[in-house]
């Protein structure tokens, strides 16, 4: 072994809580990059191979009543590879506790052998169209509710009651991320599940006989980039069957919520990469940095015995190449088990029967490279003042720096008050900038890493804070069967006791701005409604125009346009012609993505005057029971069932909050463990000659602490607008979604909440270099300066 390969390991040995701690960073980056790009990349092709092995279909129709012989008149369209009718609805379904709504989405399972959303048996046996009283339920239904194979379940249909044996359960493709729809705060398997039954049953029992509301079509892959026109041509072909809602499988609402998993994996595996690839590069560039200046006479009389510039500037350099390729081996035996493991969760909880589970080694070769060049770079920079120093010049000590008084001793007023020991510590720090800077700058980064995961915890209860305590403040949301007249409100208040109703008619339209378009539900509400309380996004009330229609902020920024501007409203309804209206509003909301109008001009664009979809209600009675068995009524949403399950979905955001905490807390305890060790190393001299003036270990080391907590105090406060960026980029990486939006709210206590942690943080480095203070021999250190 060479004598500088010897020498580098006692380097390391000498310096080794050092070299572990960046290691730790290392080996977190590299874990983080390839466990979640593996991860990423198994989950998308989980699912593609079971959407490929289900048959998972590329456009969804609901119409409101379609023969099968139109249906089949869609194999005319050129890139229609198959096109299959079924029945799909929403019934309630009975169970032991009376006062629990629970609501079951039947769907029918068609004739055709090579069935579009073919189902995935997991128990039991398939479902065959001789099984006429029999029912094949979805997994996350009968996990949530304890159905097994054999149990009996009793849908009510049309105000009857129709019992079926299960004799299946399984898992569709069409339901990997169960949600009832997009106003869905989270999703509930107790209250809302899937049921497959025969098309003779669905059909007789929900009145299709011979016809469906509810066509699935499979798009041939050779005119998927066609998919556009292929749209527009099957709602022209289906226009006079009531089309009500085209949904694109990019838009199906499961599929929408995988790939933004998948989506938020890669941005997540990139983001934390190199995050902390970043930091420990500035750690070993401050470290190598601060050990050639250490090693000035070292490194002379290395160069005085013939060693070049090149074997000495190697020589420093294989110390930071020898902590990437230590994280990087550690990091890559790690990555392979999380991989597995985080797969296998998401797998369980977003129920993907289909485990595609693959090593993709060229993830390992990205990160060998990307940490192998991070530290590279880093030692290079760090070790590059290797090249000025010279052996004649470095057999004598440094020259000190040139010292001087601080601005703060020339206000004496302050000055002459303060202790001998803070005035020691307000002139290292005020006389040692850089390294200053980079402490404090270092907390800041900890604050505001710290500060993602407490905003994000709060994100959901501001979601259902805004949404059902300022936009929308009704106690009861109910939605009808079927179109009906005024008069089933008035029906209503004889049934249960009410504070105050509301109608409501909620429709879906296709949007249009130039090519833009999207389809939404259009809700109209009377112009004078108590339960819904519009604001721009600058917090202006809005009222309900009488002439117009008001657009939810996501859906004006997709099409494009702004108050004043018109869109062209696609009447799906047979006969009807598109009509253009103006915007008049554009308001904040975070759950889901609406337009709203006035009831009565809204029914006028329908040409149904009167025609009411539901209720808004408040009231202080047993709402859910009295309704349960009324006849018409679709389903009920209870606020108070919503926060129930909000507060049942907490314990697995604070499990994601403290994985996120763990990672500021690696940060900040490397950098403030690191730039205190940096510190004691160079200031030996220093510790050694207030030893001989009387101070000992004890209130040397409260002089370091008090040292790092000014710059902790520092760093906290800058770190609030740090962090205050951080959720204003997460704010925006997120917004793009349908679904949901996140609202900017920080509370006082959320900041509060990071600046503990941080110092509970900065708190365990700072005990962990209470050795290096009480193992210090500071007579060596004054008989000797080489390290």
């Amino acid at each position: 072994m060479k004598k500088l390969d010897v020498r580098l390991l006692r380097l390391i040995k000498n310096s080794k809580g050092q070299f572990i701690s960046v290691t730790v960073m290392v080996i977190l980056a590299l874990t983080v990059y390839v466990s979640f790009s593996m991860m990423a990349d198994n989950l998308n092709d989980s699912i593609f191979y079971y959407y490929d092995e289900t048959n998972f279909g590329d456009v969804f129709v609901e119409v409101v009543r379609i023969p099968k012989t139109a249906i089949d008149r869609l194999h005319r369209i050129e890139g229609v590879e198959a096109a299959q009718g079924r029945v799909s609805s929403e019934v309630p379904l009975r169970v032991e506790d009376p006062n629990e709504k629970v609501r079951v989405r039947i769907v029918s399972i068609p004739k055709e052998t090579d069935a579009i959303n073919s189902l995935h048996t997991l128990e039991g046996r398939e479902l065959q169209q001789t099984d006429i009283r029999a029912t094949a339920v979805l997994q996350q239904f009968t996990d949530a509710r304890g159905i097994e194979v054999g149990d009996k379940i009793t849908p009510y249909i049309a105000g009857r009651e129709y019992p079926l044996d299960v004799v299946g359960i399984v898992g569709s493709p069409e339901y990997i991320y169960l949600m009832e729809n997009e106003q869905s705060l989270l999703p509930t398997p107790e209250k809302f599940g899937v049921i497959y039954v025969t098309e003779d049953f669905a059909q007789s029992a929900l009145g299709y006989q011979g016809s469906y509301n509810e066509v699935m079509i499979k798009i041939d892959e050779n005119y998927l980039h066609q998919i556009d026109r292929i749209v527009d041509d099957i709602e022209d072909q289906l226009d006079r069957y009531g089309v009500s809602r085209v949904t694109k499988r990019e838009d199906q609402l499961s599929h929408s919520m995988m790939m933004q998993e998948v989506e938020q994996l890669e941005n997540m595996s990139t983001a934390i990469t190199l995050l902390f690839l970043i930091v420990a590069a500035v750690i070993i560039n401050v470290m190598l940095s601060r050990l050639v200046k250490n090693d000035r006479m070292s490194i002379g009389v290395m160069k005085a015995l013939g060693y070049s510039n090149l074997d000495i500037l190697g020589h420093y350099t294989k110390y930071s190449l020898l902590i990437g390729l230590t994280g990087s081996i550690v990091g890559m035996v790690l990555s392979i088990p999380l991989s597995m493991l985080f797969t296998d969760m998401y797998m369980m909880f977003m129920n993907i029967p289909m485990l595609q589970m693959e090593i993709y080694y060229i993830y390992f070769v990205y990160g060998i490279l990307l940490t192998s060049g991070f530290c590279i770079a880093s030692g290079l920079a760090g070790a590059r003042s290797v090249l000025k120093i010279f052996p004649a010049d470095s057999m004598r000590p440094e020259a000190p720096k040139a010292g001087g008084r601080i601005w703060l001793e020339k206000i004496k007023a302050i000055w002459d008050k303060i202790s001998f020991s803070w005035k020691m510590v307000i002139r290292n720090i005020l006389r040692n900038k850089r390294r200053a800077a980079f402490l404090v700058a270092g907390i800041a980064l900890t604050y505001g890493i710290t500060m993602v995961p407490v905003f994000m915890s709060s994100v959901w209860t501001n979601i259902f804070l805004l949404q059902y305590g300022e936009l929308q403040t009704m106690d009861y949301n109910i939605d009808f069967a079927h179109p009906m007249s005024g008069n089933a409100i008035r029906e209503l208040t004889q049934v249960i006791e009410v504070d105050h109703i509301e109608p409501k008619t909620e429709i879906p339209f296709e949007l249009r701005n130039g090519w833009k378009k999207k389809i939404v539900s259009v809700i109209g509400v009377p112009r004078d409604t108590e339960f819904y309380h519009f604001k721009s996004p600058t917090g202006q009330p809005i009222e309900v125009p009488k002439n117009g229609i008001i657009l939810v902020d996501r859906l004006a920024d997709s099409l494009g346009v702004k108050v004043g501007d018109e869109i062209l409203i696609k009447n799906f309804m047979p006969d009807k012609e598109d009509e253009r209206i103006v915007v008049k509003g554009v308001i904040e909301q975070y759950l889901g993505t609406n337009a709203y109008m006035d009831i009565e001009a809204l029914n006028a664009l329908m040409g149904e005057k009167g025609m009411v979809t539901g209720a808004l209600v408040a009231s202080r009675d047993d709402v859910i029971p009295k309704l349960q068995d009324v006849e018409n009524i679709r389903q009920i949403q209870s606020v108070e069932d919503m926060k129930n399950s909000f507060l049942e979905f907490m314990d697995m955001i604070i499990y994601s909050v403290g994985v996120l905490m763990v990672f500021g807390g690696v940060l900040g305890f490397a950098i403030v463990y690191n730039v205190t060790v940096i510190s004691i190393s160079e200031r030996i001299l220093e510790f050694s000659s207030l030893r001989v003036l009387g101070f000992d270990k004890k209130e040397i080391y409260k002089m370091i602490s008090r040292e790092n907590g000014l710059m902790t105090i520092l760093g906290i406060v800058l770190g609030i607008p740090v962090a205050y960026g951080m959720c204003v980029a997460m704010v925006n990486a997120m917004v793009t979604t349908d679904i949901f939006g996140i609202p900017l709210i920080i509370d006082i206590s959320s900041y509060f909440i990071a600046g503990v942690a941080t110092i509970i943080f900065v708190a365990l480095a700072q005990l962990a270099t209470i050795r290096k203070i009480y193992r210090l021999n500071f007579i060596d250190a004054l008989k000797n300066r080489i390290s």
